[in-house]
């Protein structure tokens, strides 16, 4: 019985932490780039868009380059939040790896 209750308590403090994570995300902020700068994008922790900057040099480009450049900047961000996530879950989880578990990313 000690083992079962030591997988509880171990249960019980991931739980914890993995709210407290959850916690942590919410107030993350990432920002992606492209084009040298031309576009920067920053998602938060849910993977919203809350900024969008656009160098004035962009607008001497084509239609398709600008949508392409925020495309880029939006996918950069988006893989850095990934990246960022994934370690603030395996800060929680102490490195351990929980089958089936996948962040709403």
């Amino acid at each position: 019985m000690t083992d079962f209750n030591k997988i509880l308590e171990k249960a019980k403090e991931i739980e914890k932490k993995m709210k407290e994570s959850q916690e942590n995300l919410k107030k993350m902020e990432v920002n992606g780039v492209s084009g040298g700068d031309a576009v920067e994008v920053t998602l938060n922790g849910d993977g919203e868009m809350i900024k969008i900057a656009l160098n004035d040099k962009i607008f001497k480009e084509d239609k398709e380059i600008i949508e392409d450049l925020i495309t880029a900047a939006h996918n950069d961000a988006k893989s850095k939040l990934k990246s960022k996530t994934s370690e603030e879950i395996s800060k929680a989880t102490g490195g351990i790896g929980i089958p089936g578990f996948k962040w709403p990313l």
